[in-house]
């Protein structure tokens, strides 16, 4: 996807999720289990304003977060934060350099991507507390599937050891494409083509992405083969998501 149309799904999603949370603020959000709409919000606002901050002063801001009014209405927080990001996209290159967590990749672009599948994600999780989840857009959530796996969950897990991960290996499908995750001791390592697998999860691309964010039920994608290994990867990604 390019940078462009990363902007834009920040955009609308965005203004979906201000829609979901007018007159809601106080409703609980069953996905992030302690929280209410408010809370949502404030959040979202607050990681659209780190993301202002960084592009700014090319730096990671420390200390963060700052001391944010007390008496702020979340749903204008919300607003003004997202007319500031929209407007730092498009006064920017994706080669716009930024400080961003991924070493790799340092610059505007990034956070382009990252605030799309954010969004979206936080769009849904706004909708939940309403009882009126609608999808996500079928080519973001193929992007977001990569993103999770690929950004996320592969790596080091040395400092997270798990001993009942032996080598199990997870086939993920949607959209046209394929990953398989293959969880270790003390690694995830993530093969963007088909192999042989324990098991295998798939289905719609925004049924797949919101199983991998914790935002869909077991029974949403479509599943087979070893139910452990299933098992194990969801608990990396909890971990990989907090």
């Amino acid at each position: 996807m390019n940078y462009a149309t990363y902007v834009e799904h920040v955009r609308q999603d965005g203004r979906r999720l201000a829609a979901a949370a007018s007159g809601n603020l106080s409703n609980d959000v069953p996905s992030c289990p302690g929280w209410t709409v408010s809370d949502l919000v404030s959040h979202v606002a607050e990681v659209y304003e780190h993301k202002i901050a960084c592009t700014a002063l090319g730096r990671s801001p420390d200390p963060w977060p700052p001391e944010w009014p007390s008496d702020r209405d979340p749903l204008e927080w919300l607003g003004d934060a997202h007319q500031r990001l929209l407007g730092m996209f498009e006064a920017s290159e994706a080669t716009t350099p930024s400080a961003t967590w991924w070493p790799p990749d340092q610059t505007v672009g990034f956070w382009a991507r990252r605030m799309a599948q954010e969004t979206a994600v936080h769009r849904i999780d706004a909708e939940l507390a309403i009882g009126a989840p609608t999808p996500v857009d079928a080519e973001l959530a193929v992007d977001g599937v990569d993103e999770i796996l690929v950004m996320m969950l592969e790596g080091d897990w040395s400092d997270e050891p798990d001993d009942a991960a032996t080598g199990q290996r997870v086939a993920i499908s949607t959209g046209g494409r394929t990953w398989l995750v293959t969880l270790e001791r003390e690694a995830v390592s993530i093969a963007t083509e088909a192999g042989d697998a324990d098991a295998a999860l798939g289905g719609d691309p925004s049924d797949v992405l919101l199983w991998l964010w914790g935002r869909a039920p077991d029974e949403r994608p479509t599943r087979s083969g070893d139910d452990d290994a299933i098992r194990l990867l969801r608990a990396r990604l909890v971990l990989a998501t907090q």
